[in-house]
């Protein structure tokens, strides 16, 4: 996708802002990115680890990459998702639901929520834990078509997938890294070091 190209490739030339093109007034509001370029923007000021995929090659590839980075082969991972879990079968991981001695969570999402950079879960993620009882390592995969302007966009998309049973236990999470102390604005979320593996969808 040319935009991530764009995003990864530090090079690109900068775009004019209103005030830098004399045609433009000042007082013109100004033009918002392409959600998905403002997703990874903020996303990456979060602090979070954004790795772009084409393919299910390219997943496997970073997937790959993540483990050994952090030498998490051959542990133990929290994943609460079968279908996930089989889908990275093959890199001698043992697959558990509790997150006792657990390297790291492997999870899916429902949304990634672009005005603030956020990771959107549900219980159909989470089950019945609460953000601060998973690893602080997290891999979240995930496909560019989910992601969404703001949290109401993906609360209406929740609403609408899951008519009938909407999920509860819903969270965000937004502050990735190891290095970031709590205060009064981050009270009751998780910090969390975090990889996002983003496959093309679109």
């Amino acid at each position: 996708m040319s935009l991530f190209r764009r995003l990864l490739n530090p090079r690109r030339k900068k775009q004019e802002s209103p005030s830098e093109n004399p045609q433009v007034s000042k007082y013109f509001p100004e033009k918002r990115p392409p959600v998905d370029e403002e997703f990874v923007l903020n996303f990456r000021k979060n602090g979070g680890k954004f790795l772009y995929c084409e393919d299910m090659n390219e997943v496997y590839e970073m997937f790959n990459s993540i483990l050994l980075e952090n030498d998490w082969f051959e542990t133990e991972v929290c994943s609460l998702n079968k279908e996930l879990s089989k889908k990275f079968d093959g890199y001698n991981l043992d697959f558990k639901v509790s997150n006792n001695n657990a390297s790291f969570m492997l999870s899916t999402c429902e949304s990634l929520v672009a005005d603030n950079g956020s990771i959107l879960l549900s219980s159909n993620q989470l089950k019945g834990k609460k953000l601060w009882e998973l690893p602080n390592n997290m891999v979240i995969f995930a496909t560019t078509s989910q992601i969404v302007r703001n949290i109401s966009d993906g609360m209406r998309i929740i609403k609408m997938a899951y008519k009938n049973n909407i999920p509860v236990n819903i969270s965000t999470i937004r502050h990735f890294g190891n290095g970031e102390k709590d205060d009064f604005m981050t009270y009751g979320n998780s910090n969390k070091n975090l990889y996002l593996i983003l496959l093309e969808d679109l």
